[in-house]
């Protein structure tokens, strides 16, 4: 359910009022940490993933099998690990709404009596009264 233009201009002036009080609280509430975070997790990965390419191709020159399995296997981490990350980086214009791990926003809950007052009014506007 949005907002109202009211609900709206209140949240407005609660942010201009943080964003006065204290800019470095409020830029750090923004989301740009997370995304800092995710970049950095993928660069990680992409780095771990050419050191499975080195492990990879010393497997293939010394006589040992197993170094060419661990390099595969730390190939295939690093990139999964990568999709993930660059998956849920929010976008820059974007704040993630619930935290890190939320796939979908979330909602407040609404009473019984909520949503069954909300049915009756429904109900009267649709007969014009």
């Amino acid at each position: 359910m949005p907002l109202s233009e009211h609900e709206q201009r209140m949240l407005e002036q609660m942010e201009r009022a943080l964003y006065a009080e204290d800019p470095k609280f409020a830029s750090a509430l923004e989301g740009a940490g997370l995304r800092t975070y995710t970049r950095r997790r993928v660069y990680q990965a992409v780095a771990g993933f050419l050191v499975g390419i080195a492990l990879l191709m010393a497997g293939v020159i010394v006589p040992y099998y197993w170094v060419s399995v661990v390099g595969f296997l730390v190939m295939l981490g690093c990139a999964l690990l990568a999709v993930t990350g660059w998956r849920k980086a929010p976008k820059p214009g974007e704040h993630p709404v619930g935290g890190p791990h939320a796939r979908r926003p979330v909602r407040p809950k609404r009473s019984m009596m909520d949503r069954i007052e909300e049915r009756w009014q429904r109900r009267r506007d649709e007969q014009g009264h």
